[in-house]
C-alpha cells in the first residue's frame, strides 16, 4: 500500500458561543493517497468546507492531527502550506485588479518558483484554460466562469503536490462548467495531483473522483469507491410495474411490511421502488401483490446514479 500524502486523525471543530458550543467537525479521519481524486460530500453544514480550511490551514482544529504530505499542518503551517493550494468557494482566491498572467506570476511567485522555470508553465495552463484572448485584462473585467477558471489555473501555478477545490464549478454556466470539468477530468487521468473535491455537483463528482468520502452532521457516514456503491445500491433497489392503482389498504400493508421507497402513479399503473438488503424479500413483495389481486406487468433492478445514492445515504436509508 502506497504511503498517504494527506492524513487526516480525530479532527475535531467546536466554535464556541454564549448561546453553546456548534460541533461542525466531529472525530474525523480519513487518508488519501497519491495522485488519488476524492470527493468530499455532505448536506449543507455537514462540515466539509471546515475540513477544508482546516487542512490548508485558515482554521486551527480544536483537536486532532493533519498531515500534508509529512508536515504537521497544525504545529508547522508553513510548511504544510508549500505542499497544498485551495481554491475556496469559487474565485476568491485571485487579484481583481491584475490581469491574468500577472495573477498567474503572482502565485507562481508565492511559491518561491522564478519567472524563468515558470513561463513555459503558465503559458501551458493560459492555453488549457482558454484565457489566451483575456490574458491581458483584469481579473475583475472577466466573467464568472472566466474568474473561476483564472482561480483553478492559479491554484495549479503553485505546482504543490496537493490540490484542494471548494465547490469548483458554483455558479458557473452549463458550458463553463463542462469545460472546467473536462479540466479537471483531464488532470485526473493524467495523474497530475492529489486532489480533494468538495462538490454539490454530482455530475463533476462521478466524473473525475474514483472515491468519496460523505459526511453529515461533522460525521464520516460512508468512505468507499464510488464503483462499489454503485454495485452495492443496484444489488438491492428494485422497480415494480403494476397495472392500476391500489387501494389505501394494499398500499398500507406493503408499507408495513417492506421498507419502500416510494410509490408512484400514472394514469393507468402504479410503480414501487424497494430497497431490498435481502434479495428473498422480492419474492414476498410478488406474494403480497398477488394475494392482492394486483397484477404485475414488470419488475427489475434500479440502476440509481451518484445523486440518488448520496441522498439515500443522507437520508438514512441506507444502514
Amino acid at each position: 500500500m502506497a504511503e498517504p500524502v494527506l492524513v487526516v486523525k480525530n479532527l475535531t471543530k467546536i466554535y464556541r458561543s454564549r448561546r453553546g458550543d456548534i460541533v461542525a467537525v466531529d472525530n474525523v479521519s480519513f487518508r488519501v493517497y497519491k495522485n488519488e481524486v476524492v470527493g468530499l460530500l455532505g448536506p449543507n453544514g455537514a462540515g466539509k468546507t471546515t475540513i477544508i480550511k482546516s487542512i490548508c490551514t485558515i482554521l486551527r482544529p480544536t483537536a486532532g492531527e493533519i498531515w500534508v504530505d509529512g508536515a504537521d499542518a497544525i504545529r508547522n503551517p508553513r510548511a504544510a502550506l508549500e505542499k497544498v493550494a485551495a481554491v475556496l468557494e469559487g474565485n476568491r482566491n485571485v487579484y481583481w485588479r491584475l490581469t491574468v498572467k500577472d495573477n498567474l506570476e503572482f502565485f507562481a511567485g508565492l511559491q518561491g518558483q522564478s519567472l524563468r522555470s515558470v513561463r513555459s508553465y503558465i503559458d501551458e495552463l493560459i492555453e488549457m484554460f482558454n484565457l489566451k484572448e483575456k490574458v491581458h485584462e483584469q481579473a475583475r473585467a472577466l466573467s464568472r466562469g472566466m474568474q473561476q477558471k483564472l482561480a483553478v489555473a492559479c491554484a495549479l501555478v503553485k505546482r504543490t503536490p496537493i490540490l484542494l477545490l471548494d465547490e469548483p464549478t458554483l455558479g458557473l454556466d452549463v458550458e463553463t462548467s463542462y469545460e472546467l470539468r473536462w479540466i479537471l477530468k483531464r488532470m485526473a487521468e493524467r495523474g497530475e495531483r492529489t486532489i480533494l473535491l468538495s462538490s454539490h455537483d454530482m455530475n463533476v463528482v462521478q466524473d473525475i473522483c474514483e472515491r468519496v468520502i460523505i459526511i453529515n452532521h461533522g460525521r464520516i457516514v460512508v468512505d468507499d469507491k464510488i464503483e462499489n456503491l454503485k454495485r452495492l445500491f443496484t444489488a438491492s433497489a428494485y422497480r415494480f410495474e403494476i397495472e392500476g392503482h391500489f387501494n389505501q389498504t394494499q398500499e398500507q400493508k406493503l408499507k408495513e411490511q417492506f421498507d419502500l421507497i416510494k410509490i408512484s402513479r400514472d394514469s393507468s399503473r402504479t410503480v414501487i421502488e424497494a430497497e431490498l438488503l435481502d434479495g428473498q424479500k422480492v419474492y414476498e413483495i410478488i406474494d403480497v401483490l398477488k394475494e392482492n389481486g394486483c397484477r404485475l406487468e414488470s419488475v427489475g433492478k434500479q440502476y440509481p446514479d451518484l445523486e440518488e445514492i448520496f441522498l439515500r445515504i443522507v437520508k438514512g436509508e441506507k444502514r
